[in-house]
């Protein structure tokens, strides 16, 4: 068998995080993304997949009321702060913000033009904005309660505004006479909902008093009153053209329940019940209505506490119907294709906006598309990891789930087995999504669960009465309709303290037992008789794992600790320390010969065994990671904790390495184009690539051979205006490194002045930490200028001390002006007389100094008058010989 390659690298692929906390919401006008409130900030949702596309920390309290223009270009939110903003979706950033109302703003509209917002809020006010001034245009007073529901009329030249209240009126507002033009008085309870017909003349309102009115915009009458004997959160109208409509009307015309020429009203009802209801106008009767209920309601959950849906809405461009539910569910629902028997909607996706605490989870099959999630509920929720929406959830346990495991039976059907608080085991069947067997009989919570790996007809369970059974489900059949009771064959009294983790080996002849007693045991299946006990670490084992091909196991301890062992002797052949807390999950990978771990500190970590090295730790948790799923096939993994956050995270180990030997290759077909550009003096090119192939020390011999050529400044502006905003960051980031070093400065500073001279300001000003760039070349700079002053100081000192020495002779004012003009005039010139001045003064001064050393021999008596003379002579003879030279 081929040595496995060993892992380098994982990379998280995807996240499933919470999105939404409860309150308020708004869909895209093309359905494409989910705005929601999360606490104190809003979540960009991406509808298809539940990814966050984008946060906006928008309040500094709960979040009470969203809005999306019809363009969807802007969103405004609103707050128990009373601050409204306006948020541009293309950057992400506020526009603009004020205060209007006393008190928190409850709702929030958008007109259809764009170009006003209306707002009403606790102070039972109603005001409508100018978007764009951000200035009240109108000023409603007259409820008597909270305004919890606004609406414009859909058609916008129909100037009108519809409000509800808690005072269980709906007021309708005129905008062009601004006034209340009726007052609707039907209700009995708060209005939650309203909706306005397909041809712009009836209103639909519906409260928590249980009824549905219709309301006639041409008298602003009551038309008619439906009782749906629930209360409401929402209704919605089915327009004509929509699927809804059409394939209702087909199944109606079909079963004859349709007259040929009906006029009515479809809509929609969705409330406490948590199951939807289609309603026609005509006879007050609905049309349809849900079986059962797709919302999961929990049973540690308070009677008076809200159930069933909190929203509903029409999905814009014919995508639907989309509920909201009370534990922060988005179910998306679309007619069903098939009519020939009845109508009947289908849950096409289920997006789940909290998870809560994430306890364990495993993967459903080898494909690694379905993901099983124990969450801190009583229900099971399944995962398609292709659209990170929720398949479907097994309800059945009246207790919080603690773990679970899955397993393909011989007969190839996927289970589920769960242990809960309940102090019983469940084995579902994933197919027909319900319960098949139910396991009885542990006296404390059922904390850790194992199906067998080889036969696969039985299973293990651990609770925290200290005690482990074995239960057989060996021929149960496909067709089971109620769970069948299951039969403990062995129980054994295994450990001191609660039992937290549970494996059986490979090949079902073992079962390992981890417990919070510090201790794990290995039993021989199936009569649980104790093997070996490892003793050793200093705080309970969380999780214990045979090796897929040696005789070992390898446990996890809250001692921050991993240990493997030898199940011949128990003793500990290796321990990895790393991480800073407990250590709650580890499993093998690659055959055994690594393995990842994931703790209490929120890290997650791959260790080679055989050197003992992690060689890996990643940090995208925030808070305990309690759950580890391995999967068979390209061995992805799933974490989750407390964090609510469920991470996705594939074997990047191929594809890093694929993509480093691309870039190697790229690097060296590139640096021979930077060679080849060399060797044609094209310097523009060569600069460019260089600063692509991000060589700094290339680069600089390319400035200091431009700074060598005549015309360097013209060459310098020619390679810098072929760049780019990110190349010149990077080219200042060099610069920076280049000016703190004095043999590589004076080039730094030519090109850093060039630079500037071609970039205007405010393009400067623009380039990403270009204030930490200056901020690192000023101070280098002002040292090489204060070091430039000193030297220039230093040559006055040289020429004091050779003027002083008679070696030069001092220039006045008019020489120094006139030999200054003649230099600049004609510099070639003044270099040749000086040559060949200096070749004359030469042979002058070798004629003379015979002479004059004859003379000193004759004459020895001379006065001071001629020793003076023969100084002056020599003193202008040197003086003539040093002065050119210097002034050249």
């Amino acid at each position: 068998m081929a040595s496995a390659t060993l892992k380098k690298n994982y990379r998280c692929s995807q996240s499933l995080q919470q999105f939404y906390s409860g309150g308020p919401f708004v869909v895209s006008s093309d359905g494409s993304f989910i705005a929601c409130s999360c606490g104190e900030s809003i979540k960009i949702v991406d509808s298809s997949n539940a990814s966050t596309k984008f946060t906006i920390e928008a309040e500094s309290s709960t979040i009470t009321a969203l809005a999306l223009s019809p363009n969807d270009k802007l969103l405004f939110s609103a707050g128990h702060s009373r601050q409204i903003k306006v948020w541009d979706l293309d950057t992400f950033k506020c526009l603009r913000s004020w205060k209007g109302h006393d008190g928190p703003v409850m709702g929030m509209a958008c007109h259809g033009s764009g170009g006003l917002l209306a707002t009403s809020g606790a102070d039972r006010k109603v005001l409508v904005w100018d978007v764009d001034g951000g200035f009240c245009t109108h000023y409603f007073k007259g409820h008597k309660g909270v305004v919890t529901s606004i609406m414009f009329h859909p058609d916008v030249n129909k100037s009108l505004l519809f409000s509800g209240s808690g005072d269980t009126t709906v007021r309708v507002w005129d905008l062009l006479a601004k006034k209340c033009v009726a007052v609707l008085e039907k209700h009995f309870s708060a209005v939650s909902s309203m909706a306005v017909s397909e041809d712009g003349w009836t209103l639909l309102t519906a409260g928590r008093d249980k009824v549905v009115n219709l309301w006639d915009l041409y008298d602003y009458r009551c038309k008619s009153t439906i009782p749906t004997y629930e209360v409401l959160e929402a209704v919605c109208v089915v327009y004509s053209g929509s699927r809804f409509a059409s394939s209702l009307g087909a199944f109606l015309q079909q079963s004859g329940k349709k007259k040929s020429r009906s006029t009515g009203i479809y809509f929609i009802t969705a409330g406490e019940r948590g199951i939807v209801r289609i309603w026609t106008s005509e006879g007050a009767v609905f049309l349809y209505e849900q079986k059962s209920s797709d919302v999961t309601i929990s049973s540690a959950e308070d009677e008076d506490s809200t159930r069933g849906f909190i929203s509903a809405v029409m999905l814009p461009l014919d995508q639907g119907l989309l509920c909201v539910t009370a534990d922060q569910q988005f179910l998306f629902y679309s007619p069903a294709e098939h009519l020939e028997e009845k109508w009947s909607l289908k849950l096409t996706k289920r997006l789940v906006g909290f998870n809560d605490e994430i306890v364990d989870m495993k993967f459903l099959d080898e494909e690694e598309q379905y993901l099983a999630v124990a969450t801190n509920l009583e229900q099971v929720r399944v995962y398609d990891l292709s659209s990170m929406s929720c398949s479907y959830v097994l309800a059945g346990h009246t207790d919080t789930i603690l773990c679970l495991d899955t397993s393909i039976s011989s007969n190839g059907r996927r289970l589920i087995l769960t242990g809960s608080k309940d102090n019983s085991v469940r084995l579902w069947e994933s197919e027909r999504r319900c319960c098949i067997g139910l396991g009885i009989g542990h006296m404390g919570a059922v904390g850790a669960v194992a199906f067998s790996k080889k036969c696969r007809d039985f299973f293990v369970s651990g609770s925290s009465d200290r005690t482990i059974k074995v239960w057989n489900f060996h021929g149960l059949s496909d067709d089971i309709e109620e769970p069948i009771s299951l039969k403990a064959k062995a129980v054994v009294a295994a450990h001191d303290k609660d039992i937290n983790s549970l494996a059986v080996a490979p090949n079902d002849s073992l079962v390992c037992s981890g417990s919070q007693d510090r201790t794990a045991c290995v039993w021989r299946l199936p009569e649980l008789v104790l093997v070996v006990k490892f003793t050793g670490h200093k705080r309970g084992i969380w999780c214990v794992e045979f090796s897929p091909v040696d005789q070992c196991v390898i446990t996890a301890s809250g001692d921050k600790t991993v240990k493997i062992w030898a199940i011949a002797d128990g003793s500990c052949l290796k321990t990895f320390e790393g991480h800073t807390s407990s250590v709650l999950r580890a499993s093998f990978l690659t055959r055994g010969t690594q393995f990842v771990s994931c703790g209490a500190d929120g890290l997650v970590k791959l260790w080679t065994i055989k050197t003992n090295e992690c060689i890996a730790t990643y940090d995208q948790h925030e808070d305990k990671v309690w759950a580890l799923a391995v999967g068979k096939k390209t061995e992805m993994l799933a974490t989750g904790g407390s964090d609510a956050v469920i991470n996705l995270w594939h074997d990047s180990t191929a594809a890093e390495k694929e993509e480093a030997f691309r870039k190697e290759e790229e690097g060296v077909l590139r640096g021979q184009e930077l060679e080849n550009a060399l060797l044609d003096a094209e310097y523009t090119k060569a600069i460019q690539i260089a600063l692509e192939l991000r060589r700094p020390h290339k680069l600089f011999e390319l400035f200091s051979e431009l700074c060598r050529k005549r015309e360097a400044g013209y060459h310098i502006d020619k390679a810098l205006h072929a760049l780019g905003k990110g190349e010149f960051l990077l080219l200042f980031e060099y610069i920076r490194e280049w000016n703190t070093k004095p043999k590589l400065c004076h080039v730094a500073q030519s090109v850093l002045f060039r630079a500037f001279n071609i970039l205007p300001p405010t393009e400067i000003i623009e380039i990403k930490s270009i204030s930490e760039l200056l901020e690192g070349l000023t101070p280098y700079s002002q040292r090489h200028f204060s070091r430039i002053d000193r030297l220039i100081r230093s040559t006055f000192l040289l020429d004091y001390t050779l003027l002083r020495m008679s070696v030069i002779e001092p220039a006045t004012q008019d020489d120094l002006k006139t030999k200054s003009l003649l230099h600049s005039e004609k510099n070639e010139e003044d270099a040749l007389l000086t040559d060949n001045a200096e070749e004359d003064q030469k042979q002058v001064s070798e004629e003379q100094k015979p002479k004059a050393s004859g003379k000193k021999r004759k004459s020895h008596k001379s006065g001071d008058h001629s020793r003076s003379h023969k100084k002056v002579k020599d003193s202008s003879t040197h003086a003539n010989t040093a002065a050119v030279p210097s002034q050249a």
